[in-house]
């Protein structure tokens, strides 16, 4: 099984988690289907044993830039999931809401919209999420990623119809800056802990749950109920809609991985902690 296989099982629980922090669970195939991010277990890889001197030479990098999963991962996968009986279940648990929730209504919500305006809907809420991705890329010290991320801001809130068309991608070929709280903490030498699935909620680990409480409360549209009367719904009822635009617009998606993968649990778990620690190094 490939890496994008495997990334693409990531999808199955992250939509699952739909009624949480669905603001972060846009898809990032691409980042998969053009680089070449790291073997999953159980792939061929260079087995060749290297050398104390040569395992010596190589250093070992500052706390800033240090992979905070190096000493929790062998080959792709975690040494230890000490949660697992529990988070099987909640897994479990989750791929039984989108069954019987969410795939149903992503269905009917498909045959309403078009693509287009689905993708329309996905661009918007990106756009909405700014304030995330531009404060972690300077907590990060990113400060070319900072600078595009107000540039796609500015431009994408007035050309592109209030974020509806990515007009900063499409015309001025200004990529997105993808940055996140967990990764922040990474970066800065916080380690992960252990792996952790919870009901409604994506994938992640103890880190990356802090981190996304802090994502969460960037979101602007969490504040608009303190000034607008009966507004109060909006934030989670926008998460929703996100979590049932992303599932709608991944429909074969999700069909592809349930007749690819066998051991979907442990495929979604390496292939999320590669993930994230692919992010934390660049």
């Amino acid at each position: 099984m490939n890496a994008h296989h495997i990334y693409r099982a990531i999808l199955v629980t992250m939509i699952a988690g739909v009624l949480g922090i669905a603001s972060d669970m846009t898809v990032k195939t691409n980042a998969f289907a053009n680089g070449n991010p790291a073997a999953p277990a159980g792939s061929v890889n260079d087995s060749t044993e290297k050398s104390p001197a040569e395992k010596a030479s190589q250093g070992r990098r500052s706390s800033l830039f240090e992979d905070p999963f190096a000493d929790e991962m062998s080959n792709g996968a975690p040494k230890e999931d000490p949660w697992e009986k529990f988070n099987e279940k909640m897994f479990n648990f989750n791929r039984g809401v989108d069954r019987w929730f969410l795939k149903p209504v992503a269905t009917g919500y498909d045959k309403v919209l078009p693509d287009v305006a689905q993708i329309g809907i996905r661009n918007a809420l990106t756009n909405i999420n700014f304030p995330r991705r531009f404060i972690n890329n300077l907590l990060q010290l990113k400060f070319e990623g900072a600078a595009r991320e107000v540039l796609r801001f500015t431009i994408n809130s007035t050309f592109g119809l209030a974020g509806f068309v990515d007009f900063a991608k499409i015309s001025e070929g200004i990529p997105e800056s993808d940055e996140d709280t967990g990764q922040t903490m990474g970066v800065w030498g916080v380690k992960s802990g252990p792996y952790l699935v919870l009901p409604f909620l994506p994938p992640m680990t103890v880190r990356d749950g802090v981190g996304y409480l802090f994502d969460a409360g960037m979101n602007p549209l969490l504040y608009v109920g303190i000034f607008v009367d009966g507004a109060t719904g909006v934030g989670a009822g926008t998460f929703t809609l996100n979590a049932i635009n992303e599932r709608s617009l991944n429909l074969e998606t999700f069909q592809q991985v349930e007749e690819s993968v066998i051991d979907l649990y442990s495929a979604v778990r390496n292939a999320y902690l590669q993930n994230r620690a692919a992010a934390i190094r660049e």
